[in-house]
């Protein structure tokens, strides 16, 4: 395949956030209609940057793997087509989140990280829907029952969040900060 790009972007080692922080940076630099080449290895690029693209305006035209490297391709729109990127007005803390645990041991924590970040550690009992499956296994989830969205950062939950709000649920919260500073109980997977 050969896209015509106007800038690479060499992400690769980052994890997220970083990659949509330096390509948010890069397309401010860029005029509008140029393609942005972002180089990654970080495999939850995949859904974070096409995510990030969609709630922004700006076109995510595809990507590509060339061993452990994803080439993604986003086309900087006009600034008539540019979203204020929006954040997700219902969160609660990581101590908030324990909290409720404790207190609600049934508590319904949705897991977005990518399988690897979930098997070396997530919350006993968290479900594992990564954030570029997720619009696929919506129907897994309860519509009606709260439900806390947890990733490395708090970005990916995000959007996780913005897209479940989409689909009419009701009863959600972004975690804030999410595992990265995670205290309370963790677990591995079977095997790790």
């Amino acid at each position: 395949m050969n896209i015509q790009t106007h800038q690479i972007l060499d992400a690769k080692g980052l994890a997220c956030p970083m990659p949509i922080v330096r390509t948010k940076k890069a397309l401010e630099q860029m005029d509008s209609g140029q393609v942005l080449e972002v180089q990654a290895t970080d495999q939850g690029s995949l859904a974070d940057i096409r995510s990030w693209a969609k709630t922004t305006g700006h076109q995510y035209l595809g990507s590509t793997q060339e061993g452990e490297v994803l080439h993604h391709f986003i086309r900087k729109s006009d600034p008539s087509e540019v979203k204020e990127e929006r954040k997700f007005p219902h969160t609660a803390t990581n101590d908030e989140l324990e909290r409720s645990l404790r207190e609600k041991p049934q508590t319904n924590v949705l897991d977005v990280r990518e399988p690897a970040e979930y098997a070396f550690g997530h919350i006993p009992g968290a479900v594992s829907i990564p954030l570029g499956e997720l619009e696929q296994r919506i129907g897994e989830l309860n519509a009606q029952e709260e439900l806390y969205i947890v990733c490395r950062t708090g970005r990916r939950s995000d959007m996780a969040a913005q897209l479940l709000d989409r689909q009419g649920f009701k009863y959600i919260r972004n975690v804030l900060p999410g595992m990265s500073v995670w205290r309370g109980p963790l677990e591995k997977s079977a095997g790790i």
